[in-house]
This record gives structure tokens, C-alpha cells and sequence, in this order.
């Protein structure tokens, strides 16, 4: 983390100022220290760069945090030379590549930094935070940013963050892996700062699930496997069926079989061969580590945003946006 992240943060207990204990290193990085909070008097560890607010229930989601250590670099743009998270970040948000320019965006669920590398690229200030060790990596993958880029290890629901603090949030892929997605939503509409925007994207709760019985069949137990074991098994699903997916890619009729398989098969004409098999043995380990997959309806999700006062919504399967009125 970096000396300016402190003026940033607040204690996720009580809400107080916290301070760095300790000299403040200038431009530096700060590696290892201590943040004490002006109120409970609570003492959060930096360790190896990032802020650790997360408790106990961080154990839930370490699937991720296995994951994105392991193959954290596939789906970043920069390293993998692609440009798919660009395409998906702008798509999801709805916000112009030039907006981005100068304004400090809230990540939430970074995962190994794929969307927050194409925002900090863009100019922004990025705060990333993962529940899980996925930060690690984030920190490894955006450490090019410099002090544009600063990850805390915390809950979504228990931000460790000043109200008002930010002019966006975005949310990927995230909420349906949480125990509480609306509650989510809350928590980061929370931080916004007046005029400041919001988007969420997630799994829509529709008939796709019916589509995969394999997928869900095997879910019953999977989230209980060791990460080792969850990673032989997906590799050995991978090795069996990618090789028919891939050859019936751009067969339009035949293709439609991959959806009943047991992984979840990317092809995409951007990615080579090998970074499609990568890619897929990736969201496949993401189908069945997961402890929570609670699939959500845009239209509750937008009547949330309405409940909590937000404006401009707009809402539509798998995506929210929305931005809190004007002071």
C-alpha cells in the first residue's frame, strides 16, 4: 500500500480514522506495518503490501485466492495480450474509456487484477479488494501501476472505506459467489461519493442452470474438495472434453453441444489455442470451487437500487448500473 491509501480508510468495525503506526515512508511502498484505529483501538497487520482486514470467513473463498495465484495472469489483458477485459469492463460499466481519466474506482472481488490493471491503465486510481489471497497476486500482476494501484485483503460486506470516498464501484463476476448479493450491492453503493456511479454484473437467475445438470450435479459436492484435488479433477474434465469443443467451435449447430459438457469452454478467435484450453481449465475450476452461486434477477437487483435512493438505473440480465445523486 501506499501513504496516500491511509486518508482513504476507515476502520471496518466502527468506522474511525486509522493510522499508520510508524514513520510514513514518503512515495515508498509500505510493506509491513501496522493501522490502528482511532476509535476501538482495533490493529489491522499490512503484510507484504496490503492492508489485511479480512476475518475468519475469508476461508470460504479461498478457491479463489488458490486459483488466481495459480492462473492469475491468463485473463489480464496486458500480460496475455489480448484485450478482452477492456471490451468486458467498458461493455459491463457503461462508462467511456475517457472517463476513467483521474478518478479513484473501487474494485470489488479483484480477483488477480484483471479489470482493475485495464482501469488503472486508463488512468484511474484503483483500490482492489478481494476477500481471498487472489490479492497477492493482484499486487504481483499491477505492481506496474505503482501507487495507482492499492489492494486490501477485506470483505465486500465490511469495507474498510470512508463514505463517499470513491467516484465508482465496480463489480464483476462477484456478487453470486457471496452469502448475502443484495446486502453486497448495499455495501458498495455505501462508499460512493455524491455523483459517483455504480455497476454490477452476475449470474442472472434464468433457465441455464437446467441447461447444465452435469455442472450443478457435481457442485453438490465439489466446494467441500481440497483445492489440489478440485484442480486434478477440472484438468482431468478439461483434458477429456476440449479437445471436441475446440473442434466444433465454429461449427454453428454442433457447437451448441458445448454447453451440455462438464467444463465451461471458452473459444474466443482473440485467444490462441493453448490460452483457450488455459482459460478453460480456469473458469472451469471456477464453476466447482465456489461455496455460494446465488444467482440473482436484474429486476430486483434495480428495485434495490432504487430502495437505496440511487439514479440513472438501468438494468438488464446479468448487469446493473446506476449513480447516486448530486449533493
Amino acid at each position: 500500500m501506499f501513504a496516500k491509501l491511509v486518508d482513504w480508510l476507515a476502520c471496518p468495525k466502527c468506522g474511525a480514522d486509522l493510522s499508520l503506526d510508524g514513520p510514513v515512508p514518503g512515495d515508498a511502498e509500505i510493506i509491513d506495518a501496522s493501522l490502528t484505529c482511532q476509535g476501538c483501538r482495533e490493529i489491522y497487520r499490512v503484510r507484504d503490501g496490503i492492508p489485511r482486514f479480512a476475518g475468519d470467513d475469508s476461508e470460504n473463498f479461498e478457491n479463489f485466492g488458490y486459483q488466481w495465484n495459480l492462473l492469475g495472469n491468463v485473463q489480464i489483458d496486458r500480460l496475455a495480450g489480448h484485450r478482452l477485459s477492456e471490451g468486458r469492463l467498458l461493455s459491463e460499466t457503461g462508462w467511456d474509456a475517457d472517463w476513467f481519466k483521474g478518478k479513484v474506482i473501487l474494485d470489488c472481488g479483484c480477483g488477480a487484477g484483471r479489470f482493475a490493471d485495464v482501469a488503472a491503465g486508463l488512468g484511474a486510481t484503483v483500490i482492489a479488494v478481494d476477500i481471498s489471497r487472489a490479492v497477492d497476486a493482484c499486487r504481483e500482476n499491477l505492481s506496474v501501476h505503482g501507487d495507482h494501484v492499492n489492494c486490501l485483503q477485506a470483505s465486500i460486506f465490511d469495507l474498510p472505506l470512508k463514505p463517499g470516498i470513491v467516484d465508482a464501484v465496480f463489480s464483476l463476476g462477484v456478487i453470486q459467489h457471496t452469502p448475502d448479493p443484495e446486502r453486497a450491492v448495499a455495501s458498495m453503493a455505501s462508499v460512493l461519493r455524491p455523483g459517483g456511479r455504480l455497476a454490477v454484473n452476475f449470474y442472472e437467475k434464468d433457465f441455464w442452470p437446467w441447461l447444465q445438470p452435469i455442472k450443478y450435479a457435481l457442485r453438490l459436492t465439489t466446494p467441500s474438495w481440497e483445492q489440489e484435488s478440485l484442480l486434478g479433477f477440472c484438468k482431468a474434465l478439461v483434458k477429456a472434453f476440449f479437445p471436441l469443443s475446440y473442434a466444433i467451435r465454429n461449427v454453428r449447430k454442433a457447437r451448441l453441444l458445448s454447453h451440455f459438457l462438464p467444463i465451461c469452454t471458452v473459444h474466443n478467435p482473440e485467444l490462441n489455442k493453448q490460452q483457450q484450453h488455459d482459460w478453460t481449465l480456469l473458469d472451469t475450476f471456477d464453476w466447482y470451487g465456489p461455496h455460494y452461486e446465488l444467482r440473482q434477477r436484474h429486476t430486483r437487483l434495480g428495485a434495490l437500487l432504487g430502495e437505496l435512493n440511487m439514479k440513472n438505473i438501468k438494468a438488464r440480465p446479468g448487469v446493473v448500473q446506476a449513480s447516486k445523486p448530486a449533493a
